[in-house]
């Protein structure tokens, strides 16, 4: 009956097994390491790690938090916006048409005198091809006239926004939807205006 341990041969004593399974000194060859080298040449059948490169445009796009619109649509389909800029509050009507633009009851050109607030606010329609297509109807109040051309564009973008939801992310990337929250500072007690003290006098 034999009293060797599994593994080792006979005439060997334990010291000299551990010694034939010890890995091969540095510039010696390594039998046992080149199966192992073989097999990763060869390829694995497991899929690479990616960090999102292989991910599908589609699924990427779903993922995206949902557009908020704050523009809507009445019972005859005319979409409705409301801008404010300032103290300025302009409110927005928007339908099918051939690109009449009205600003209380007259037109936008005379409404607006200077020509940088003409261009201004049909930006909106310009970016999304819609300038001639459509008619605007606005009504705005309070405030200046920079004031109020920016609420006229916050309403429009808006309500195109409501009539055509695909128009997002065009007329966000023109800055259209972004309401500016720029105020008017308000006066403090003790100065002159929010920030300008009294000029001191010495004497």
């Amino acid at each position: 009956m034999s009293t060797d341990t599994p593994g080792q041969e006979e005439g060997q004593t334990p010291e000299e097994q551990l010694q034939n399974e010890a890995p091969a000194a540095p510039g010696e060859e390594n039998t046992v390491a080149e199966p192992v080298a073989a097999a990763d040449a060869g390829g694995s059948d497991l899929p690479e790690l990616t960090l999102g490169a292989g991910a599908p445009a589609d699924e990427l796009v779903e993922a995206m938090a949902p557009s908020i619109v704050r523009g809507k649509l009445d019972k005859d389909g005319t979409a409705i916006g409301t801008g404010r800029r300032k103290t300025s509050v302009a409110r927005v009507r928007i339908k099918d048409g051939d690109g009449k633009f009205v600003v209380n009851g007259r037109d936008f050109s005379e409404y607006f005198s200077t020509e940088r607030d003409q261009k201004m606010v049909q930006e909106p329609l310009t970016a999304t091809d819609t300038r001639n297509s459509v008619d605007v109807w606005v009504r705005v109040n309070g405030g200046g006239t920079t004031g109020q051309t920016g609420a006229v564009i916050l309403g429009i973008a808006r309500a195109l926004e409501a009539r055509n939801e695909l128009l997002h992310h065009t007329l966000s990337v023109g800055g259209f939807l972004s309401r500016d929250d720029r105020m008017v500072e308000r006066k403090k007690y003790g100065r002159r205006k929010a920030r300008r003290s009294f000029q001191f006098s010495k004497r």
